[in-house]
């Protein structure tokens, strides 16, 4: 069985400035800042989180991310995305599931990646009917 690497952590911790972007699997915590793209890879139950003071200059592409820093570009959660009493977006949000606090604000669009078809039931963008009638 290959591993995730669902039980691995990495911290920027505070004080901290990484330029370039950044590739992972697991668990990311971001306290300092990322000047760079920050993307997990996309067979994996990645998560990040950004915590307060934490900065992202970039566009995040993470399966689950919470967010209560700031972050300057479009963020794509292909599962859950949590914004945080502190979050501040500044860009477009791409999500399947999000969760709202109460003080969080989004600077730009938000955006379903779930679709109604014709039937009136959401599936996700890119889903294929073959796909459900095989896992039937």
């Amino acid at each position: 069985m290959a591993n995730t690497g669902g039980n691995n952590t990495t911290l920027i911790a505070r004080h901290t400035e990484v330029t370039g972007d950044l590739h992972f699997r697991g668990n990311l915590v971001i306290e300092g800042k990322v000047n760079g793209n920050v993307c997990a890879h996309s067979d994996s139950d990645a998560r990040l989180q950004i915590v307060d003071g934490g900065v992202i200059e970039g566009e995040i592409r993470v399966p689950n991310v919470v967010v209560n820093g700031n972050v300057k570009g479009d963020v794509h959660a292909t599962g859950h995305l949590e914004l945080a009493s502190k979050a501040i977006v500044e860009g477009n949000v791409h999500y399947k599931l999000i969760e709202m606090v109460k003080g969080a604000q989004v600077n730009g669009s938000l955006v379903s990646n779930v679709e109604i078809d014709s039937a009136s039931e959401p599936r996700m963008l890119g889903f294929s009917a073959e796909a459900s009638a095989d896992a039937e």
